[in-house]
């Protein structure tokens, strides 16, 4: 773990946790709550990616607006000492993203346990280990914001990578929990559902097509929080799409290759 410098430039702003910070949509997020005049908290296992991200974000603010925090999601019994030392680093924390996850290539015949567990791990596991905290402080506070980014892969049990699949489904039910113990409290709970986003990730998963740009998902989700949204499709059309995909019947989907 890397510890931070002094955050009190920091304390007039809006505070937020955001996990898995290092590429993709957290990475673009990260850039976007910054410029909406987030203070951050950045955390991701690749120091290197991330230091290189915070220097851009605060160069571009021209003060610090993110600090870095290297760190494995998988280290599960370091998260609650982590959660309080962010907290008093911050001051306070009005908002936690989870973002991390891993999606390796699954051959259609491929049945991989390390592969599914590692996606389990880090996009479910991870998640629960994280939000558990953040869910316990907001509710003591009677405010805040919770986000996942999980994905419109976790709709339906699709034929490609049944582990991503499933930990996506886990986390989006977990969040709905999470949303129907907090609502009540004061605290909005925010899932969000990309499509094919335009990431290192999605592109390693060998996808190249119909790829939605990754600054506009994030611009999405910070609309979303500020909104105050419960769930939501990006692009938004994707909200009709999984609707028929939803409702398709079994014996017809069961055919479908993707």
């Amino acid at each position: 773990m890397t510890l931070s410098p002094d955050l009190t430039p920091l304390t007039p702003r809006k505070r937020a946790v955001l996990v898995g910070a290092s590429s993709g949509i957290g990475a673009a997020l990260a850039r976007e709550l910054a410029h909406r005049g987030y203070a951050l908290a950045l955390l991701a296992r690749r120091a290197g990616a991330l230091d290189a991200l915070c220097r851009e974000i605060n160069a571009a603010a021209g003060d610090t607006r993110a600090v870095a925090y290297t760190h494995d999601v998988t280290d599960y019994e370091l998260i609650p000492a982590l959660f309080q030392k962010l907290l008093a680093d911050l001051g306070r924390i009005d908002s936690v993203v989870y973002a991390a996850g891993v999606m390796p290539t699954v051959t259609f015949t491929e049945y991989n346990f390390d592969k599914d567990k590692a996606m389990v791990d880090s996009q479910l596991l991870g998640a629960l280990a994280w939000l558990g905290q953040a869910a316990a402080l907001f509710e003591r506070m009677g405010e805040g914001q919770i986000v996942g980014i999980a994905s419109v892969a976790g709709d339906r049990g699709r034929v490609l990578n049944p582990g991503y699949g499933a930990a996506k489904a886990g986390f989006v039910t977990y969040l709905e929990s999470l949303r129907n113990r907090l609502t009540r409290r004061g605290v909005n709970v925010l899932t969000i559902k990309p499509g094919r986003v335009d990431t290192e990730m999605s592109r390693a998963a060998g996808m190249t097509r119909g790829l939605y740009p990754v600054g506009k998902t994030a611009a999405a989700i910070a609309r979303a929080m500020h909104k105050r949204k419960q769930v939501v499709y990006i692009p938004g059309w994707y909200r009709f799409l999984m609707l028929g995909i939803i409702h398709t019947p079994s014996f017809i989907f069961r055919r479908l290759k993707f």
